[in-house]
């Protein structure tokens, strides 16, 4: 066999593992949940009381919703992949029309985002990659790492031949005008070999050579990746509009709404969570008209919030009840629980 048809069999494999790649370089934070109307409140029929007709679960009141506001909070999706938001407003939404958002069921609720700014570590992105959006056994591309290069992302790994085929790719990122994250590829090498262009080298139509069955929230425009990033992530699920992404340090940084990428920052006071409005469960407690806040028990560093367990948090910390029936929960970090530990504890840049 010539040098020439083993380059070309190789570029043929490039094309069919190596165009997705380019979804490495989102965070993709995100995985949704269809968002239905919540119920109209119960009516009482005649001669009936309303202790009769009530359910065991209190239905979600249709007039009502529950808005949210993160600051400086670090929140763990498992013990690798960290969602580190500075900032964040947007609404605490059930998933289900006749049960609350319940932070026992991370299924429960979505997180409906009107502006916020969400960093993501190199290291979370790679893990997100691997155990996610390529973590189907027939997925493409395998054993992927993701690192910066300049305001670029530099991604490695093997495209799933035989044993597998090494290939190196450096891209831009943007955001497309309906708020998805596009991916250009600049650079790529396959067995350590430059390609130039995707298609042109081939002559062939990206949709009819690239497999992305097997990978979540991706599609191809051209040379170029689109991601979906509601569609990437395990819950608890976010929804919302990129405005903003780049590359910054060791992370990739995403706005939603009209967050400004560029904006200086502003230090809070605290760190923390609240919820404001609507009907929350937690535990065996039901919270009608919510107004509750997790706080931070130390506020000079992130506050580490991890929601598989946040009951440990809970137990660790304290409440106090306001006057006006609002209530303030004090929790320590995740990490700072004894007998916890995470691998991926301090994400960069919070």
């Amino acid at each position: 066999m010539t040098d020439t048809s083993v380059s070309t069999r190789l570029r043929r494999y490039a094309l069919k593992g190596a165009i997705p790649l380019g979804l490495l370089a989102v965070f993709l934070f995100f995985k949704s949940f269809p968002l239905q109307p919540a119920p109209a409140a119960l009516q009482a029929s005649p001669g009936v009381s309303q202790t009769a007709l009530a359910p065991a679960a209190a239905p979600v009141p249709a007039h009502t919703e529950t808005h949210v506001e993160i600051v400086n909070v670090n929140i763990y999706l498992d013990p690798q992949l960290v969602l580190g938001v500075h900032h964040l407003t947007g609404k605490f939404l059930p998933t289900r029309k006749d049960r609350p958002p319940t932070f026992d069921d991370k299924g429960s609720y979505i997180i409906a985002v009107d502006s916020a700014e969400v960093h993501v570590s190199m290291a979370s992105l790679s893990h997100a990659m691997n155990a996610y959006v390529f973590g189907d056994p027939h997925a493409p591309l395998m054993d992927l790492r993701v690192s910066a290069q300049g305001s670029q992302l530099r991604q490695e790994g093997k495209i799933r031949k035989g044993i597998g085929i090494p290939f190196e790719m450096v891209g831009d990122v943007s955001p497309t005008p309906d708020g998805k994250i596009r991916i250009h590829p600049t650079q790529i090498k396959v067995a350590h070999m430059p390609v130039k262009g995707l298609m042109k080298v081939f002559g062939l139509d990206t949709a009819n050579v690239v497999n992305t069955k097997n990978t979540k929230g991706v599609r191809v425009d051209g040379n170029d990746i689109i991601l979906d990033p509601t569609e990437m992530l395990p819950p608890p699920a976010m929804r919302g509009r990129i405005s903003g992404v780049r590359v910054s340090g060791d992370e990739m940084i995403q706005t939603f709404g009209t967050a400004r990428l560029d904006a200086p920052d502003k230090p809070s006071p605290s760190n923390y969570m609240a919820y404001k409005g609507g009907v929350l469960r937690f535990g065996k407690m039901t919270m009608n008209d919510a107004d509750l806040q997790l706080i931070d028990e130390d506020a000079t560093d992130a506050f580490d919030f991890f929601p598989d367990h946040y009951q440990d948090q809970l137990v660790a910390g304290y409440s106090k009840t306001t006057a006006s029936g609002a209530l303030r929960v004090y929790m320590p970090d995740y990490n700072k629980i004894p007998g916890t530990r995470s691998s991926n504890s301090k994400p960069a840049g919070l």
